[in-house]
């Protein structure tokens, strides 16, 4: 399976739930951008908002590197919440799969995201974001690339 979620650049569109502990699910929305500048190296903005609640939208600027082998990738993060953001993530067959962690963050804060390919033009995530051994906050959404 040829993945075009972070492998190709693109617009995508973002729609699922918020959950987090002791709290009901809210509905999130946002966009995601790829762009590839360099030989292997690409740059990724996301923006979560969430309709009808005052939670705080979120925005994410990636920079990552893709390995030669083309199924490892490292990225950096900034993110408008947790700070700076070191990660990693593997390519597989049908899921795009990324581990990161917050540097000097004094809750251990620590996350994974999960990315199904359901089709070219649309992905399913699950992710989850820990503080210490406990789950903090999790989303489940549909990805689907946009055109223009």
């Amino acid at each position: 399976m040829v993945h075009t979620f972070l492998m190709q650049p693109g617009r995508w569109t973002i729609q699922g739930n918020w959950l987090e502990r002791n709290a009901m699910p809210i509905s999130v929305k946002g966009m995601t951008l790829v762009a590839w500048n360099r030989d292997n190296w690409f740059t990724m903005a996301t923006k979560l908002i969430f309709p009808g609640s005052d939670r705080q939208e979120i925005s994410m600027q990636y920079k990552g590197y893709l390995h030669s082998d083309e199924r490892q990738y490292t990225f950096l993060l900034q993110h408008n919440i947790l700070g700076q953001i070191e990660g990693e993530g593997w390519i597989g067959l049908s899921t795009i799969v990324q581990r990161y962690w917050v540097l000097g963050d004094r809750q251990r804060r620590t996350g994974f995201e999960t990315l199904y390919r359901i089709s070219d033009n649309t992905y399913y995530l699950s992710s989850g974001i820990l503080a210490g051994h406990f789950l903090d906050s999790t989303i489940e959404a549909s990805i689907e690339r946009q055109y223009t």
